[in-house]
């Protein structure tokens, strides 16, 4: 299509503010982006739709234009709603590349705009387009008639015999065939695809990324780009937030029109997925008032009714009742520029994971961020005072050794070399005047696991009062020295003798040295054992029925 023909069209009310002679511009395509450099998601033909967050000054305006003309796009199209009026500077900016400018009016959506470019696109396309091009306005209708990306993955499944799956980065399942028939992607191999998604991704291979999984069917991979929803402050900056089309069969060998064809489809879905992230503005919005409050010292009685205001949106059907409130904190290291952004989309991902977390639905998670980390705000049920299983899930809360239990191998392998993600979980409060302390819990929970290997980690309130707190943080040449002195002995003795010392040892602190517990575990005769103690003490000098020795040797053991 042309970009006269947007022009022309009435129900989009776009207005020309520059580049009249460039009308006659094919359009391939259609992105939302509020990047400062949103390059490497643009082919050319593009028409780029954009709520103007990124421009902080007027010298930003020729930077962002000057990027757009180099990719090649066909025009761009500058929203109202947040900022007002197009400003003069980029209008020049865009006069000077003569890129075509258009602004978007206040009360039209940039999902109208990307939804009829995405049509007409669409139509004009060859073969089995036609099939999904013809119905595709179901997947954008809300409510009971609508059915969302379930549709359009039905007609592949019916016109094309095709079985294709939406999942989230993490390989939590968004969409997937309908009806009778329609098989569910095992977790396995939904964690499988994921996994190679994010390292394709990472490596800059250009999709359809395919693989044969372990249930020995190929798939084949179309990455569902992301990019921050017009205004609306979803954080998908990064393709670790990407949603992914994942389609049994081995695209390796299609025409061009079907890979025409799935990419529309990734097109369309991304226009849903942008729908469902501007649900969660109002949740963004409450959780950053929180947090700016908390952070400034607000009085509590300021806190509280703002977290009166917050509860029912997260908790709908909450009543009178005050929930509890856990705080979960998760900063992102290694990648350019907007890492607060950047944990924000990584978290609300981790946490609406009901596999991982057991933190609910959607709808109850509330992330905020500032500078470079992200905070989220979880409300869990008030417990009950009857010692009912709510009452001791409510307690319990959000566990930090769970958190990454079925997405933490995924994201690693989006991460660059130097990339981390940490994340600390604070422990459940009932009150505005506990919040502050729960965030800076989560605050230390969090450097704590900074200090541990991995690209990807987490700690938890239960550990800032453990020697857990401690050892990350004594210096590696003090860790070498301290173990070298009490267990390098003992090593050396296992290696000519096979004595099996430092076995012996571990055993004999886990049974609290008791002598027959430690024999029975290790199936030694008790005078067998007393041998092997006697032969750690002579090697030592350490005495183990001293308490200070024991806790010297347990504390070496764990820093080894």
């Amino acid at each position: 299509m042309r970009l006269r023909a947007l022009l022309e069209t009435d129900a989009l009310g776009l207005r020309l503010l520059g580049g009249e002679d460039e009308l006659d511009r094919t359009v391939r395509g259609v992105m939302t982006t509020d990047l400062r450099d949103p390059s490497r998601y643009l082919s050319g033909g593009e028409l780029v739709l954009t709520g103007l967050a990124w421009r902080r000054e007027p010298d930003d305006s020729e930077r962002f234009v000057q990027i757009l003309a180099a990719a090649g796009v066909a025009g761009l199209a500058a929203g109202e709603a947040e900022l007002g009026p197009v400003p003069e500077d980029l209008v020049l900016a865009c006069a000077r590349h003569r890129l075509p400018l258009f602004s978007v009016v206040e009360d039209v959506a940039f999902a109208s705009v990307t939804e009829h470019v995405v049509r007409q696109v669409s139509g004009e396309r060859a073969g089995d387009l036609a099939a999904v091009v013809e119905r595709h306005r179901r997947l954008m209708t809300p409510g009971a008639a609508g059915g969302g990306p379930e549709v359009v993955l039905d007609l592949l499944g019916s016109d094309l015999d095709l079985a294709a799956w939406v999942l989230s980065p993490t390989g939590r399942p968004i969409a997937g065939p309908t009806g009778p028939a329609a098989a569910e992607l095992p977790r396995p191999v939904r964690a499988q695809l994921a996994g190679e998604h994010l390292a394709a991704r990472h490596a800059g291979r250009q999709g359809p990324h395919r693989l044969t999984a372990a249930d020995g069917v190929t798939y084949s991979l179309f990455p569902i780009r992301g990019g921050t929803s017009g205004g609306t402050g979803a954080p998908h900056a990064t393709p670790l937030a990407d949603w992914l089309l994942a389609v049994a069969a081995d695209a390796g060998d299609w025409p061009e029109e079907r890979l025409d064809l799935l990419y529309g489809v990734t097109q369309l879905i991304a226009v849903e997925r942008g729908r469902r992230d501007e649900a969660g503005t109002v949740r963004r919005q409450l959780a950053q008032e929180v947090l700016e409050l908390v952070q400034a010292g607000a009085p509590s009685a300021e806190v509280a009714a703002r977290l009166r205001v917050t509860a029912p949106v997260l908790l709908p059907g909450l009543g009178g009742a005050a929930p509890h409130w856990q705080v979960v904190v998760a900063r992102m290291e290694g990648t350019p520029g907007g890492e607060g952004e950047v944990a924000q989309a990584l978290l609300e991902e981790i946490l609406v994971d009901p596999r991982s977390t057991g933190a609910g639905p959607a709808d109850r998670i509330a992330v905020a961020h500032t500078g470079d980390e992200a905070v989220a705000l979880l409300p869990l049920p008030a417990p009950a005072d009857d010692g009912s299983d709510e009452a001791e899930g409510a307690e319990a809360g959000l566990h930090a050794d769970a958190l990454l239990a079925a997405v933490g191998e995924p994201l690693a392998r989006g991460l660059a070399d130097d990339a981390r993600l940490t994340l600390g979980v604070s422990a459940p409060v009932h009150s505005a005047e506990a919040l502050r302390g729960a965030l800076e819990e989560a605050r230390h929970a969090r450097r704590v696991a900074a200090a541990r290997p991995g690209r990807v980690s987490a700690a938890g309130h239960q550990e800032l009062a453990s020697h857990v707190l401690l050892l990350p943080f004594v210096p590696d040449d003090v860790r070498r020295a301290f173990t070298a002195r009490l267990l390098d002995p003992l090593r050396a003795y296992d290696r000519r003798h096979r004595a099996e010392l430092i076995p012996t040892l571990e055993a004999f602190l886990e049974c609290d040295g008791s002598w027959t517990r430690c024999a029975a575990r290790l199936h030694l005769h008790v005078n067998t054992l007393r041998y092997r103690v006697g032969r750690i003490e002579q090697l030592t000098g350490r005495d183990l029925s001293r308490l200070e020795d024991k806790l010297d040797f347990f504390l070496a053991l764990r820093m080894s």
